[in-house]
């Protein structure tokens, strides 16, 4: 989120003028545009960038539409926090072709998937291997990776934030209430049992009772 002062010369500048200059309060998508405009017809790129990227309005979301309508954004990854020494910030990385054949976008939340350090989070060779495994096979799974069809990235406005096509949210275990009242019923007729027991042994000694569960 680099500030940057962009100029007229710069709109017509053969790298932006299709897409747009980027705000001057974040060069993230100029650094984008640059690379895009010198990748190959067959060439992969993969640019790390802060998440307001994939869903701040204005110019950015003028850039970001008309790249995904082109079919030009691949994949969408998202990263753990504090993985660099220069910011604590969660970054993602957006690949992008200029010859995209599938007309969906990979979306992977590694997020949460990460070796937790004393100042920084490391990616282990494990993490890196299931982050590639999935984008190469695009596959999906449930709370990590999801491939979205563009109707539905259109229908968000095309916005890119990764939350809103995978959720992480682990649905709560639900209670068998009957299953539930029949243990607790054991369990007192346990503790009546036990208390009667225990009292018929205090009372041989000579000893005050345990009150009756009644």
């Amino acid at each position: 989120s680099y500030r940057w002062e962009p100029t007229d010369a710069l709109a017509d500048d053969v790298r932006f003028k299709s897409h747009g200059l980027a705000p001057k309060s974040a060069a993230d998508f100029a650094f984008l545009l640059h690379g895009f405009h010198f990748l190959k017809d067959e060439g992969v790129m993969a640019i790390i960038l802060p998440h307001g990227v994939l869903f701040r309005g204005g110019a950015e979301e003028r850039i970001r539409t008309k790249l995904l309508k082109d079919g030009h954004i691949d994949t969408v990854i998202g990263l753990p926090a504090n993985l660099f020494y220069s910011t604590g910030i969660p970054v993602c990385v957006l690949v992008l072709k200029k010859c995209k054949k599938p007309d969906d976008v990979l979306f992977i939340n590694a997020a949460e998937h990460f070796v937790k350090g004393k100042r920084q989070n490391q990616l282990s060779k494990e993490h890196i291997k299931r982050i590639v495994d999935t984008y190469q096979f695009r596959k999906e799974e449930l709370r990590y990776a999801r491939r979205v069809d563009m109707a539905e990235i259109e229908k968000n406005d095309f916005n890119l934030n990764i939350s809103r096509y995978i959720s992480t949210a682990v649905a709560e275990e639900e209670i068998d209430l009957a299953a539930t009242h029949a243990r607790l019923v054991d369990i007192e007729r346990a503790i009546q049992i036990a208390t009667a027991k225990h009292n018929a042994f205090l009372k041989e000694l000579g000893m005050p009772l345990l009150p009756s569960a009644d």
